[in-house]
């Protein structure tokens, strides 16, 4: 387990999942947000965004956390461990909400991500496991082959899996 990709909706966790992995396995953590947002929401340039995790990717151990569907091929063909936060969209608005008291609203700790809740990403948070997983599942089938995927389903199942990741990187 040296290069992760942890994939799901926002709301599902990839930075909580994502922190305590890149911990255990002494790595730093990429959250794509700062990477495609600078910090007046300004998107980047999505060649210069692809370019830039090709970078990342090229490393011999990293956490990258983010959907991003038209470039999650770059982060599956090369990770040898893929996370895919497949939760409810109750559970994802939820931890939004959590989220959004904990920070009141302005930056993510140490994540340089600012809360931003619009009401399309609203919409996109409830309608993501209708539209967005299957095809985070057909692009996972395609292109991680070779890795370790695990597809969590509620936040139970992510603890236990940390639990059990944690431990056998331990040994």
């Amino acid at each position: 387990m040296q290069r992760i990709a942890i994939i799901g909706c926002g709301g599902s966790g990839k930075t909580t999942v994502g922190r305590q992995l890149a911990a255990r396995i002494g790595a730093t953590i990429t959250h794509l947000d700062t990477v495609y947002y600078d910090e007046q929401w300004n998107k980047l340039d999505p060649d210069k965004f692809a370019a830039l995790q090709e970078e990342l990717v090229a490393a011999d151990t990293w956490v990258i956390d983010g959907n991003y569907a038209g470039t999650l091929p770059i982060r599956l063909k090369r990770a040898d461990t893929v996370i895919f936060l497949d939760l409810p969209a109750l559970t994802c608005l939820w931890g939004i909400a959590q989220r959004r008291w904990k920070y009141r609203g302005g930056q993510h700790g140490t994540t340089g991500v600012y809360d931003r809740i619009t009401w399309s990403f609203i919409k996109y948070v409830w309608g993501y496991r209708k539209q967005m997983a299957p095809r985070v599942r057909e692009l996972i089938s395609e292109h991680a082959g070779h890795a370790d995927v695990r597809i969590v389903t509620s936040r139970r199942a992510a603890n236990q899996l940390l639990a059990q990741l944690t431990a056998s990187t331990a040994t």
